[in-house]
């Protein structure tokens, strides 16, 4: 046991990633407890994941404890989820949720319980600082499944705290292990779902948090403001959006701008969708500001995106520009814009609207 007798709280979604989390950590000889954060989910879908729990902290004979924080969620994400919609700007709700709720209530409640560390199933890393000073976020091992981006946003007392079993894993690594140890059976699959829409249609979710009478129909315009279409509601799309517009061309047509103002969607060729700028507000830093004014560091601008090259100008503590070297498709205002220098991460912020 190279950890001692300490205990850990795992943050168990009912998925294999957290499931093997905790059992990675009670073969190291932890003192595991699983949690489970209880969501604004149908009772039909909060009792599924329930059971789940129990079934996962059953097999690796670990207690299990659920932490309602419905209403908390729902002030804190979702209406920042329904207001972003509203805007015309793409929400990131597992980046707020991350820092605001899964990490910081996890944390009060182990501070709270005296337990000493609290682990996740993501694909990431945390480390000291080469001072011992500070801690540092890197990317995960697995350059697939790294979700250093959605974390982008922890500050020091969350770092210090947690621990991501994962972080020097491979998901093919994972999926052998946790099917040797038949953990497999007691986990729901894998989904790429919002975890607070369970059917994953955010249109339809949209509609019934606001009421249809609160939605407006509007025009599909083209680069030069010519009407192509008409739409049901800016909320129903984002930039670099093909499908489902519902207009005639001959050439095909992606959304380049939402104008929630006009009650616009401009709609343009793929080439009208590449930029090279952007800026970021409410930028957060995983450490100190940085001295220099100007850095060359690679962004990402969303979570599929690979992080390319550029220059970085502090403008102020929480405002920054970015310049990439090469032109990037579809920067989208809303979404996150996360910094690194290699495998490290420097901080990010939200996307403004050109």
């Amino acid at each position: 046991m190279t950890q001692g007798k300490k205990t850990i709280a795992v943050a168990l979604s009912g998925g294999m990633d957290s499931a093997y989390a905790a059992f990675a950590l009670k073969e190291k000889g932890w003192d595991v407890i699983g949690v489970h954060l209880i969501l604004p989910l149908p009772q039909k879908e909060r009792a599924k994941r329930a059971k789940l729990i129990d079934s996962i902290t059953k097999k690796l004979d670990i207690p299990s404890h659920f932490l309602d924080v419905k209403d908390l969620f729902h002030k804190t994400v979702i209406e920042y989820f329904i207001s972003a919609y509203s805007l015309g700007i793409t929400p990131n709700p597992c980046v707020v949720c991350n820092s605001l709720i899964k990490l910081q209530q996890m944390i009060t409640w182990i501070e709270q319980n005296r337990i000493d560390y609290l682990a996740t199933g993501h694909y990431a890393r945390v480390r000291k600082s080469s001072r011992g000073n500070q801690m540092e976020l890197l990317k995960g091992k697995d350059k697939q499944k790294d979700q250093s981006y959605f974390l982008h946003r922890l500050n020091q007392q969350q770092l210090s705290r947690t621990i991501f079993p994962l972080g020097d894993m491979t998901k093919s690594e994972l999926c052998l292990k946790a099917e040797e140890r038949g953990l497999t059976d007691s986990v729901r699959h894998e989904s790429q779902e919002i975890c607070f829409i369970p059917d994953n249609d955010y249109r339809s979710f949209f509609t019934r948090q606001v009421g249809e009478e609160m939605l407006s129909s509007g025009n599909i315009v083209d680069c030069e403001g010519k009407v192509l279409g008409v739409h049901s509601g800016t909320y129903a799309y984002t930039i670099g959006q093909r499908h489902g517009l519902g207009i005639a061309s001959r050439e095909p047509l992606y959304v380049h701008r939402i104008r929630p103002e006009t009650n616009e969607v401009a709609v343009g060729p793929r080439k009208t969708l590449f930029s090279k700028e952007l800026t970021a507000h409410d930028f957060k830093w995983i450490g100190d500001l940085p001295a220099k004014r100007r850095l060359k560091v690679e962004g990402q601008i969303r979570y599929r995106h690979q992080p390319a090259s550029g220059t970085l100008t502090v403008l102020a503590p929480d405002l920054v520009q970015f310049e990439f070297d090469q032109p990037q498709w579809a920067i989208t205002p809303g979404q996150a814009f996360v910094c690194y220098k290699g495998e490290k991460v420097l901080g990010g912020g939200w996307i403004r609207r050109p």
